[in-house]
């Protein structure tokens, strides 16, 4: 499994992206309540798709139409769950 480098995001869902040129990987860090949440990977993600979705007008827009109802395109795996406070 790749080690993402994460930046912080301005988003009321998303505490932090990262993406992995190498593996074509996206990683989404969800907010909690407690504050940074669960972390996913998103395979088949390329540097290209990452550039539109990190300057989108809204990532979480983006996500909810682009990447999450595509679970065949892009498969995610649950990396580390939410921490605790």
């Amino acid at each position: 499994m790749p080690q993402i480098a994460m930046q912080d995001v301005d988003s009321s869902q998303f505490h932090s992206i990262g993406h992995d040129v190498t593996s074509n990987t996206l990683a989404i860090r969800f907010k909690s309540k407690a504050g940074a949440g669960s972390l996913y990977h998103y395979a088949n993600f390329t540097a290209a798709e990452f550039e539109a979705f990190k300057n989108a007008e809204s990532i979480g827009a983006y996500f909810g139409k682009y990447i999450k109802p595509e679970t065949a395109k892009y498969p995610f795996t649950k990396v580390e769950p939410a921490t605790v406070a």
